[in-house]
C-alpha cells in the first residue's frame, strides 16, 4: 500500500536505532548504560498521584471540554502570574496532550503549504518533523558553538523571507542546555516584530536553571512581544511526569481557539484524570521540583568535569535541562571513526554506552548524554567512554 507523502517525508528518529540496540544488547545480558533518557529519573511527587487517584474515585473519569478543565487552566493562569508576571485569561490557554502535541496542533493551526518556520541549529528533533507534517518548510539557522549554539538577530535577518511565519525559540534548550539572555531575546524579538514573525517559545526545561542563570521568557519583555508569542509548556519535566501527558499552549486567542477546535476532532481531550494531577502540580506544593533540580546541578557539577577530561572531548557547560552536548569529532577521530555516528554505534557495542548522536538534532559533531539517570551510572559510563577513547586511541 503507498503510504501518504505527508509521512514519507519524515526523518526517521535518530534515537530510534541506537535505543533499538541498547534495548536488544541488555535482553541478552550486557550490561548497558543508557543516557539517552529525556525524562526525570524521579517518581512524580505523591500529592500529585493522590490527587489523581482521588478524582477518579469520585467519578471524574469522563470528558472534559477540549481546550481542558477550567480549573486547570486557572491553574496554568495563575503560575504564569505567579512565576512570570504575565497575565492571561483562562481563554487564552488550551491543554494538549503533552507539549509536544500542544506544538504539533499549532503549527497545524498557523501553516499552510508552503510557509516557512525558523529553525535554530541544534534543534529538538520533532521540530521540524512537525513542521513538514503541516505542510510548512523548516529553515535551518545554525546555532555557532561558540555562541554557545545560540542563533543571533543578523542570522534571523538573512533568513527571513516573505513565506516565513514563525521563529522557534526554545530556552532552555534541548538538546544543549543554553539559555537566552533577557538583553538576546530583546534584540531577537526587536527583529520578529519588525518582520511581524509569531514567536513559538518552548519553556518545557523552565525549572530546571542552574548556577546564577535565570529562565525568561520572551513575552515577558513588552506587550508587542506577548501579542505575537505563543508559550509552550508542561509539566512533563519540572514535575516528572512525562507519561501524563500534559502540557499546554497559551497566547494570541484566535490561535488558541483554533487549536483547540483542531484538537476537538483529534484527541477530544486530555486525559481527565491526569488534567486533575496537574492541577495538584500547580496549585500544590513545589519542594519537589526544587529537589529534582538541585540533584540535577549536584549531578551536573561532579560529571561535567570527568567528561571534559576525557580525550577529545570538549564541551560547555550547560545552563539548564539536563543535557550534556559534548563535541565528539576530534575523540570521533582519535579512535579511527570517520564520522560521529560511527563513534556512538561504537560506544555503545564495545563500551556498552548508549548516547544519543547530534546528526538527529542538526549537530553531526556532537553528542548528547542525558544526566537524568544516578550518579553511579552516570560516573561508570563516562569512566567507559574514556577508558574506550584512550584504549582506541592507543592502538589506533
Amino acid at each position: 500500500m503507498k503510504l501518504s507523502k505527508r509521512v514519507a517525508a519524515l526523518t526517521p528518529s535518530s534515537t530510534l536505532a541506537i535505543t533499538a540496540k541498547a534495548k536488544e544488547l541488555k535482553s541478552q545480558g550486557f550490561d548497558v548504560i543508557g543516557l539517552g533518557a529525556g525524562e526525570p529519573d524521579f517518581n512524580t511527587p505523591q500529592h500529585i498521584i493522590d490527587a489523581a487517584f482521588k478524582s477518579m474515585v469520585e467519578g471524574q473519569t469522563k470528558y472534559t471540554p477540549s481546550a481542558g478543565l477550567p480549573q486547570l487552566k486557572q491553574a496554568i493562569v495563575n503560575k504564569l502570574k505567579r512565576d512570570q508576571g504575565l497575565d492571561y485569561k483562562p481563554s487564552q490557554v488550551t491543554i494538549g496532550s503533552g507539549a509536544k502535541h500542544s506544538l504539533y496542533t499549532l503549527f497545524q493551526a498557523i501553516l499552510d503549504e508552503g510557509d516557512e518556520v525558523l529553525v535554530p541549529i541544534p534543534y529538538w528533533v520533532s521540530y521540524p518533523e512537525q513542521v513538514k507534517l503541516a505542510e510548512g518548510i523548516p529553515v535551518y539557522i545554525e546555532g555557532k558553538e561558540e555562541n554557545q549554539f545560540k542563533i543571533t538577530p543578523q542570522q534571523i535577518e538573512e533568513s527571513v523571507t516573505n513565506r516565513t511565519k514563525a521563529i522557534i525559540i526554545n530556552s532552555p534548550s534541548n538538546p544543549t542546555g543554553m539559555l537566552y539572555t533577557e538583553s538576546e531575546l530583546a534584540e531577537i524579538g526587536e527583529v520578529c516584530i519588525k518582520h511581524d514573525l509569531l514567536i513559538v517559545s518552548d519553556e518545557i526545561y523552565e525549572k530546571l536553571i542552574y548556577g546564577e542563570n535565570k529562565h525568561v521568557s520572551i513575552a515577558q519583555l513588552s506587550e508587542d512581544l506577548k501579542v505575537r508569542t505563543i508559550i509552550i509548556n508542561g509539566v512533563s519535566k519540572s514535575h516528572s511526569m512525562t507519561g501524563w501527558r500534559i502540557g499546554y499552549a497559551v497566547g494570541n486567542q484566535e490561535i488558541i481557539d483554533a487549536m483547540t477546535n483542531l484538537a476537538s476532532h483529534s484527541t477530544s481531550n486530555p486525559t481527565t484524570t491526569a488534567q486533575y494531577g496537574a492541577i495538584a502540580a500547580y496549585e500544590g506544593p513545589q519542594d519537589a521540583v526544587e529537589e529534582m533540580r538541585i540533584a540535577f546541578e549536584e549531578r551536573l557539577n561532579i560529571i561535567y568535569d570527568k567528561l571534559v577530561a576525557i580525550p577529545g572531548i570538549t564541551c560547555l557547560k550547560p545552563q539548564g535541562a539536563f543535557y550534556l552536548f559534548p563535541n565528539a569529532k576530534d575523540a570521533a577521530q582519535m579512535t579511527g571513526f570517520d564520522n560521529v555516528d560511527d563513534f556512538s554505534t561504537a560506544l555503545l557495542e564495545e563500551a556498552m554506552v548508549a548516547v544519543i548522536p547530534g546528526s538527529g538534532f542538526g549537530s553531526a559533531d556532537n553528542i548528547r548524554l542525558s544526566y537524568a539517570t544516578s550518579l553511579d551510572a552516570l560516573e561508570k559510563a563516562v569512566e567507559r567512554i574514556h577508558h574506550f577513547v584512550e584504549t582506541k586511541s592507543v592502538s589506533k
